[in-house]
């Protein structure tokens, strides 16, 4: 495993996450792609814009303190990117773009209405994917 994807939107469960992939390349003189994604309304593409360029700047700075602050001593061993889409689709995107072979991901209870609406980041990974997924409570 030296290349690890970790979907990241700061829950718990993403913190507990990111921990786990820093632990694997640790093991594996690996390294952690940290990706977070800044879904897209549906409000008008204008609107979306302006709206993923001034909510953007502010989250990808917040996300890249809380990281050094979870693991301080783990610039050499992650990069970080903050991408507009949808959650499933970006993590798939990026698997082939940067040779992952992991991936991790934080699992978030969610309602039978939820799931629904919106779906399931990890349904989604895996059902197509062909690499090793860990979901981390």
């Amino acid at each position: 495993m030296k290349n690890i994807l970790v979907g990241y939107d700061g829950s718990l469960t993403a913190q507990h996450a990111f921990l786990f992939a820093l632990e694997l390349a640790r093991c594996s003189d690996g390294h952690v792609r940290v990706v977070s994604v800044l879904q897209i309304t549906d409000a008008g593409a204008d609107t979306a814009a302006l709206m993923m360029a001034d909510v953007g700047a502010q989250r990808l700075g917040d996300l890249m303190a809380e990281l050094k602050q979870l693991a301080p001593d783990a610039d050499k061993l992650i990069d970080f990117e903050m991408i507009p889409g949808n959650p499933g689709d970006v993590l798939l995107g990026q698997v082939k773009r940067y040779a992952i072979d992991h991936i991790v991901i934080g699992h978030t209870e969610r309602g039978a209405l939820a799931r629904w609406l919106f779906g399931s980041v990890s349904t989604d990974v895996f059902a197509h994917t062909r690499i090793p997924v860990t979901v981390v409570p």
